[in-house]
């Protein structure tokens, strides 16, 4: 069964062109043009994953991507004409996954649906085996074969990022892991020293954890050079 994309974006002519470029890879499509009809359509279709403007008439994309994390963890790809940093972190922190600004090319846009995609089926299907299934550190614990994660009982609704950057840090304990290389294990691409994208996705994890932002349990920082997460 083809996957269904949603699309979100007041310009029409720009969301036309993705809906043309989806269709073109064999998606099925799901347009909006508004923030409200998109909320109708979520509770229509089964959404794989969604295409949001941040500039929308009836409430912004950040907002639109907050609601959605209330029930919903299918990758979101945040679309904005902004470039300042602020408004990326501010879309990672809500829930996001990646982040384009317009003008965009839509063959990279196509490119990183298929990587989200390719990430989300294999987060609900458990991924290929591995010889390590699973970790438990001091009441956290995360299954690579259910793909579920819990913390002192109580399960973490974590995004397919989410959990592969759990993931990597459980699977380096003790070990300091640099932005950089957690980047490019996770994301697959090659890492810019002004990307803040882990660091919205590690403070996103933090609060789901529960985590004190000064003093965390699980993932610290250390300055200057990464993350760890110790026995």
């Amino acid at each position: 069964m083809n996957s269904t994309i949603l699309v979100v974006d007041d310009e029409q002519e720009i969301a036309d062109l993705i809906e043309v470029y989806l269709r073109g890879e064999g998606y099925e499509v799901e347009t909006c043009y508004n923030a409200s009809d998109a909320l109708v359509r979520l509770h229509e279709k089964n959404i794989d994953l969604a295409i949001l403007d941040v500039m929308l008439p009836d409430m912004d994309g950040f907002s639109l991507c907050r609601k959605i994390r209330e029930s919903d963890f299918f990758p979101i790809i945040m679309l904005t004409a902004k470039v300042e940093d602020m408004d990326k972190i501010t879309g990672l922190t809500l829930g996001a996954d990646d982040y384009m600004t317009k003008p965009f090319n839509p063959l990279e846009l196509m490119a990183r649906v298929k990587t989200q995609l390719r990430r989300y089926q294999r987060y609900n299907t458990g991924g290929n085996p591995l010889k390590t299934e699973g970790y438990e550190i001091r009441g956290l614990s995360i299954s690579r074969q259910s793909h579920q994660c819990t913390l002192n009982g109580e399960k973490l609704n974590l995004t397919p990022i989410e959990f592969e950057i759990l993931w990597y840090l459980c699977s380096h304990q003790n070990q300091v892991v640099s932005s950089e290389e957690l980047f490019e294990a996770v994301w697959k691409e090659k890492y810019l020293d002004s990307n803040n994208t882990v660091m919205a996705h590690i403070a996103r994890l933090r609060e789901k954890m529960h985590e004190p932002a000064r003093k965390p349990n699980f993932i610290k920082t250390v300055w200057g050079v990464g993350y760890k997460i110790e026995r």
